[in-house]
């Protein structure tokens, strides 16, 4: 029978390293080891109380499964609500919408501002998403590097003018994953003016200013005088209220984004599942304090875990922010997915390579704080007994 005949877009994807540690990571369990998964930025907490209980009693009401076709005014209001005490910015009813998580918004908002072969600027390394944002537009994407060097802020003075001319948006997020970094105050406000000098939008990924181990809280990128008149933030509800599953979050900020953004969405959605949209509500309205609480314990555990590694050989900094810790692979390993294969052997550690976030990332390893303090323990007494630091081991 003759073969099917795809697209270039779909052949063009290739399967990801994820399949390829989530195999070995089975191999390993079918031989009863023992695995420590911190590749994937899954929280192991619990959503709260009252968010369950809102979408439990949403969902027995039969009303609440027709389709949404819009956002309920409640869960406006209720995003304007959290920017004002959260981060004391007054948003307005159009500068706001929701999106099915901030994975598929920014899938989509390429095709708002992209005609096929327009060019967009992505950081490297950086969340793979970014990059699908031009893929699915039919975009050129480039490239901005993250160094260590600059402090894995992106050098804006140096980016080549002609790649300036032709990009029409830029994506940034801060805190970053995967380099688990935070921007200082001065760094937005230089952005905004680059923003408006070389009239690019820009697209801010704000989805862990709840997570921050360098201050108390994070801020937004709409909080600094000019952000609205150049860009929009995606602001998720996944990690900071634990609602992963649910696959719900906002892009806020300019209107006229905002509702060219909903003209495209009209035409391909019909509105989150109600009964999630209660869910928000309850989070976004309710008590907080869990976060701050979850705050303080991802804090621990990120002390835990990278001061332990350095005690017994790998000298990995602290994170500043994200779930995540981002570290240097340890001397005598040549890229990142040997590393973190032979690490997975010995040990059973699963760990992303860096690589998998862009060339910049080769050389770097990324790992989530997933689990509590007393498996971080455990896993650093199996490191310590294995020679994957020794530099002679080969």
């Amino acid at each position: 029978m003759e073969s099917f005949r795809f697209s270039d877009k779909v052949n063009d994807i290739q399967p990801g390293i994820f399949a390829a540690l989530n195999q070995k990571k089975e191999e390993l369990l079918a031989q009863g080891r023992t695995v420590y998964n911190l590749s994937v930025g899954t929280p192991d907490f619990q959503p709260a109380g009252h968010i369950m209980r809102a979408m439990q009693e949403a969902c027995g009401n039969p009303d609440n499964y027709k389709y949404a076709l819009d956002d309920l005014p409640e869960l406006v209001e209720a995003v304007r609500y959290r920017y004002q005490k959260r981060f004391q910015v007054e948003l307005e009813k159009d500068e706001i919408m929701s999106v099915y998580g901030s994975q598929e918004g920014m899938a989509h908002i390429g095709l708002v501002f992209c005609n096929p072969g327009d060019t967009i600027l992505v950081p490297n390394p950086g969340y793979p998403i970014f990059e699908m944002s031009g893929v699915m537009a039919g975009a050129r994407i480039e490239t901005y590097k993250i160094e260590e060097k600059n402090g894995y802020l992106p050098d804006l003075k140096n980016i080549p003018e002609e790649l300036l001319e032709r990009a029409k948006y830029m994506i940034v997020s801060y805190p970053l994953n995967p380099v688990c970094v935070c921007a200082p105050d001065e760094f937005y406000e230089e952005l905004i003016l680059f923003a408006k000098k070389n009239h690019i939008i820009i697209l801010h990924d704000n989805a862990y200013s709840d997570i921050i181990f360098t201050r108390t809280q994070g801020r937004s990128f709409l909080s600094f005088d000019g952000a609205r008149e150049v860009g929009v933030e995606f602001y998720s509800l996944s990690k900071s209220y634990n609602l992963t599953g649910a696959r719900i979050s906002f892009v806020v900020g300019n209107r006229e984004i905002i509702s060219r953004f909903k003209a495209l969405r009209s035409q391909i959605d019909y509105g989150i599942f109600l009964p999630v949209q209660y869910a928000a509500i309850a989070a976004l309205t309710g008590p907080d304090d869990f976060i701050e609480t979850q705050r303080q314990e991802y804090a621990a555990r990120n002390k835990a875990l990278c001061g332990g590694l350095r005690q017994i050989g790998w000298n990995v900094p602290d994170s500043q922010g994200t779930m995540f810790v981002w570290a240097k692979i340890p001397e005598g390993y040549e890229t990142s997915l040997s590393f973190c294969m032979e690490l997975m052997d010995k040990t059973g550690l699963i760990v992303t390579p860096g690589s998998a976030f862009g060339s910049e990332g080769e050389g770097y390893v990324r790992m989530a704080l997933v689990v509590n303090e007393e498996k971080i323990a455990e896993l650093l007494r199996v490191l310590k007994e294995s020679d994957i630091f020794q530099k002679d081991r080969l």
